[in-house]
């Protein structure tokens, strides 16, 4: 840097610029060693100075006395004495003191950034005329710091901040799936046995199918066998053989077990072990759309279709407790959803109506309908119902009325969550004794921003 062009005896008239080794932290990587003013340099040299090339990115120049920081002078004030009439032969040789800012924001070189930026907030005005300038920890000149480096430094560390959150919300996002998936397979490990009984029941009638039908099938390939043997005798053109009779014997034996009638009874055990092979296939569906792991994935669904799949998982507990299922869907758009999600609300709401009736005259009643721009689905059944202390707390993860070891407490949390992510709304209401009804709205159209 260049010395004043009128020197002072001040002790910051050279550059203080201490080795990097000993720099505080805090602002010292935006400290620059600009050589200070003395009290008593003319305004007219501290214009020539604020034209030197190495001064193009100060706003202000400091001025200092003794070491210590007094005070500032802005491009912008002496622009504003330069352009009045005069303004040069008035004031030239006047010393810079009197014209310099002596509210000038000053900071230890290791104040923290963030200090630092709000500080500057605080002090400057709109719009920005000044830097400020950077002491030690003795209150010594040091340098000037620039604003806008302070605005970057505080941006880059913003972008730091936001990298980091962004992947601590990726943690979170990581294991909230994680959570959804072990809720998921609690769930329906708890139905296993039923569905077992669920997938046994037509797994036996087509066995029992199966073998009928190769009894019958033995049955008609001896009648065929013998058929063939008796034509051939009739037809090879010599004398008929001496067991004909015998032959013909075995064959009218044979017809009275494979006739028309039987081969009807055949393809009736074909088309009921079709029926059952189809039971089973369809359970089976029902719970991969349910356990599959990409439930992140939105595509276009049937909600009615999803309401009877969750259904025919469940059918067994319903089953078992004789509770009457009312389902009132009507015909509704397919709506971009991740299906498997919305299967898991559906099953975690059936299950917990299943669960609430405690009588021999349950019932629940599945409806859905449109209306403006939501689908709803309501599930309603006539169990004991949610004590009022309890309503507001239903949605608190690990939060249940169960017994102890009877449930985890995340079916409902899971569900509201699962509902938000789509933009939709699950509202609830109960009263001890009569029953409760949830409602879920998803909208019709996805909310920008889904996942695909």
């Amino acid at each position: 840097m260049a010395s004043n062009l009128h020197p002072t005896h001040d002790a910051a008239a050279a550059p203080a610029e201490p080795p990097p080794a000993t720099q505080p932290r805090g602002l010292s990587a935006l400290l620059r060693p600009t050589v200070a003013l003395g009290v008593d340099t003319p305004v007219a040299a501290v214009a020539d100075q604020m034209l030197d090339a190495r001064h193009e990115g100060l706003l202000s120049l400091p001025i200092v006395h003794e070491g210590r920081p007094v005070g500032a002078i802005s491009r912008y004030a002496l622009m504003r004495i330069f352009l009045m009439p005069f303004g040069r032969e008035i004031f030239g040789r006047r010393p810079i003191v009197e014209m310099a800012n002596r509210e000038v924001l000053v900071l230890p070189v290791a104040t923290p950034i963030q200090d630092a930026a709000r500080l500057i907030a605080e002090h400057v005005r709109s719009p920005i005329t000044e830097d400020f300038i950077l002491t030690d920890a003795d209150g010594i000149y040091l340098g000037t710091g620039v604003v806008l480096d302070v605005l970057r430094a505080m941006d880059a560390r913003l972008a730091q901040r936001n990298r980091e959150l962004q992947g601590a919300y990726d943690r979170v996002r990581a294991s909230q799936l994680q959570l959804i998936q072990s809720e998921k397979m609690a769930s329906l490990g708890q139905m296993v046995a039923g569905l077992v009984h669920e997938i046994n029941t037509p797994l036996g009638y087509v066995r029992n199918n199966v073998e009928m039908t190769r009894g019958a099938l033995a049955d008609a390939t001896d009648l065929v066998g013998a058929g063939e043997v008796v034509l051939g005798a009739l037809l090879d053109g010599g004398e008929p053989p001496a067991d004909l009779p015998a032959r013909l014997s075995a064959l009218a034996e044979l017809r009275t077990r494979v006739d028309a009638a039987a081969l009807a009874d055949l393809s009736g055990l074909l088309d009921d072990t079709l029926h059952g092979l189809t039971q089973i296939g369809e359970l089976i569906g029902h719970l991969k759309d349910f356990s599959r792991l990409d439930q992140a994935r939105t595509q276009r669904a049937d909600v009615n279709h999803l309401i009877d799949g969750a259904l025919r998982i469940v059918q067994h507990i319903l089953n078992r407790r004789g509770i009457e299922v009312v389902r009132s869907v009507t015909e509704v758009p397919a709506i971009d959803c991740a299906p498997a999600q919305i299967n898991q609300v559906l099953l975690n709401l059936l299950g917990n109506a299943a669960q609430a009736i405690e009588h021999d005259r349950g019932r629940i009643v599945v409806r859905t309908q449109v209306l403006g721009e939501r689908l709803l689905i309501l599930v309603e059944d006539n169990g004991k119902g949610i004590a009022a202390e309890d309503m507001k707390r239903i949605f608190d993860p690990f939060f249940t009325t169960k017994p102890v070891g009877q449930g985890t407490g995340l079916g409902l949390a899971i569900a509201h969550q699962i509902v938000e992510q789509h933009g939709g709304l699950i509202r609830v209401a109960s009263k001890p004794g009569i029953g409760t009804r949830f409602v879920v709205a998803l909208p019709l159209a996805a909310p920008a921003g889904a996942q695909s």
